[in-house]
């Protein structure tokens, strides 16, 4: 039975066939696509064994190199040996004046003149100031003409009595003695306003105010015009000839500071040290701020401003030959005070004297001999200890 015939141009093979038939070429058979090959995959077996390979490795290595197991410290150290030691006490001054008055006048008023301006150099009994003086000239005068007026009546009284011891006999004796008694009333009277005289001057000398010393004024507080009392600080005189440098140290170095201690003192700007010594240490301890007053002048003459700041080491004490270990090197417990050297790998903790000072270093008194390889830093070191030496 024949196939039915398929209709007409619904295969796409079919066109091709047609149209090679009509280009007169043999016929082919129709190309078709081949189904790709499948994908193979891994099993699961597969990825659970190489998981578990780099696992063991890993494994391995942590019992290899045992990250969790504690090795020896590493510390810095250093070998304990003899040297000079200086025990220096260093704190901060000022440059003063060895010779400072504070100049104020001995009586109120109005100044009218000042002659002197601050930087001026001044010789003793110079004018400094003058307060106006009016009212104290009257007095003045008041006080001369009450004294002038007692000189007459001591003449006076004089004369009459010269003239009574004339009449001798003639004059009853009680008016004698009562021209005797107003000589001496006379006399009194002249004395008083003598007195009276005196003050009247000085007081008007008070009103002129001289230097007490020659030196130069450091201060001036005062100007023409303006009225002061004799508490009003007008200025301030100092000789710059002689300077020093005082300071004040904690109490608790109190006991120990004592003149003559050498020293060495850097003025504020300057390079060069000078050299110098404790010339005065006072005696009583500043109740509010535990500090203790000391100056000290320098070997040779200086040349700077009152008020500068000077760089003060105090030298306490110094040591031909002495051991010195970090201030970190030293481990403070209610034992007492100790350091560690390392020996045999450990860290052997050895108890030792120090003096203890404000310094970086601290001189070791006992307990520690020269050669011995000191940890420099006791921070979190315990006795026996596995350390090994380098850099920490």
């Amino acid at each position: 039975m024949e196939t039915p015939e398929r209709q007409k141009g619904s295969d796409p093979s079919d066109k091709v066939a047609v149209a090679s038939t009509m280009a007169g070429e043999p016929r082919l058979p129709a190309v078709r696509p081949q189904p790709a090959a499948p994908v193979r995959r891994p099993s699961r077996r597969v990825w659970t064994w190489a998981i578990g390979g780099v696992l063991a490795g890993v494994a391995g290595l942590g019992l290899y190199v045992q990250p969790w197991a504690t090795g020896p410290l590493v510390v810095a150290v250093e070998i304990a040996a003899l040297a000079p030691a200086t025990r220096v006490l260093a704190v901060n001054g000022r440059i003063a004046a060895l010779h400072t008055i504070d100049v104020r006048a001995l009586v109120g008023g109005t100044l009218a003149d000042v002659p002197v301006t601050e930087g001026d150099s001044v010789e003793t009994d110079e004018d400094l100031a003058r307060i106006s003086a009016a009212a104290q000239h009257a007095m003045v005068r008041q006080a001369v003409a009450g004294l002038d007026a007692a000189l007459v009546a001591e003449a006076q009284a004089r004369d009459t009595l010269a003239r009574t011891e004339a009449l001798g006999a003639n004059v009853p004796r009680s008016s004698l003695e009562a021209a005797a008694r107003a000589v001496q009333s006379a006399e009194q009277e002249v004395a008083r306003t003598t007195a009276l005289v005196d003050q009247a001057r000085v007081q008007l000398d008070n009103h002129t105010i001289r230097a007490p010393m020659t030196g130069t004024i450091l201060a001036l507080n005062v100007e023409p015009g303006q009225s002061i009392d004799p508490s009003t600080l007008l200025m301030t005189i100092a000789d710059l000839e002689q300077l020093v440098a005082r300071t004040d140290v904690d109490e608790a170095y109190a006991t120990q500071i004592h003149t003559d201690l050498p020293a060495v003192m850097q003025l504020a700007g300057e390079t060069a040290r000078r050299d110098g010594r404790v010339a005065r240490v006072s005696q009583r301890v500043d109740a509010a701020t535990g500090g203790l007053a000391v100056e000290l002048g320098f070997d040779a003459p200086v040349l700077a401003p009152v008020g500068l700041t000077v760089t003060i080491n105090i030298i306490m004490d110094s040591l031909d030959a002495a051991i010195t270990v970090p201030r970190a090197a030293i481990q403070t417990t209610e034992a007492g005070d100790a350091v560690f050297v390392i020996t045999d790998g450990t860290a052997q903790r050895r108890p030792v004297s120090v003096i203890d000072w404000p310094a970086a270093r601290l001189i070791v008194t006992a307990g520690l001999a020269p050669g011995e390889v000191l940890i420099l830093d006791a921070t979190g070191i315990t006795d026996g200890q596995a350390v090994r030496v380098g850099a920490p």
